[in-house]
């Protein structure tokens, strides 16, 4: 079994369920009292935080790379960014190691064409939902039309994730906007929806969408555990 290398803190509440998802998918393939071999660097995500709100990615792209390489030091055999909007310096992370990077939007983008599915809405940060890094993965390689929610619904959706649902403030109230939000994409033609934000499967999950909800946090896990126990 390949060691995982976690870049977690982004926030401690997904990566417990990256954690969590990682393990019990192991032991689910290997059974017994298998479990997966893994490291993790944990961040304080409040300095990260406040490097994305003022717009200083260079500054928090130095810091990426450097727990990347610090992970490699200690024995992983590939990288686990823990957290959709930090692939925004996925490219340079990777260019700085000698082990693969594990891309979230790689890993959701082929589950997502396996089903046939064209047409995609994607919920995250306003981060993810608005820049390039993204959105342009998925359609460049995978050739999906992404759409996102309008301004005053992204802001809604950008602000649940931060101000509740990284503090693990799970509320009924946030997941009926969620819902009408979706409810919208789907009038402009969305044939499936990204939880594109590795907290929003704290809030929504597909018992609640009439459409195909891809849970990148579990479909990253995935990813990791079928590449430490490929040959």
């Amino acid at each position: 079994m390949k060691t995982i290398g976690l870049i977690g803190g982004m926030s401690w509440e997904s990566s417990l369920l990256y954690y969590q998802m990682i393990n019990q998918s192991v032991k689910e393939k290997l059974g017994g009292h298998h479990s997966a071999k893994s490291l993790m660097y944990s961040v304080d995500f409040q300095e990260i935080k406040t490097l994305q709100f003022e717009d200083k990615w260079d500054e928090a792209t130095k810091i990426m790379i450097d727990l990347a390489k610090k992970l490699e030091t200690g024995g992983a055999e590939c990288i686990v960014i823990c957290t959709n909007t930090m692939h925004r310096m996925a490219n340079e992370v990777e260019e700085s190691l000698s082990i693969p990077l594990l891309h979230i939007a790689d890993a959701t983008g082929k589950e997502i064409v396996s089903k046939g599915i064209k047409k995609v809405a994607l919920l995250g940060t306003a981060f993810t939902m608005e820049h390039y890094f993204y959105k342009g993965r998925l359609n460049d390689e995978f050739g999906l039309n992404v759409i996102v929610p309008k301004e005053d619904e992204r802001k809604i959706v950008h602000d649940i994730i931060y101000e509740e649902l990284c503090l693990g403030v799970v509320k009924e109230e946030s997941k009926e906007l969620y819902l009408n939000i979706i409810d919208q994409l789907i009038e402009r033609g969305a044939e499936a929806v990204i939880l594109g934000c590795t907290e929003i499967g704290l809030l929504i999950s597909q018992d609640n969408c009439s459409i195909p909800v891809f849970d990148t946090t579990r479909i990253h896990a995935e990813a990791a555990v079928e590449f430490a126990l490929s040959d």
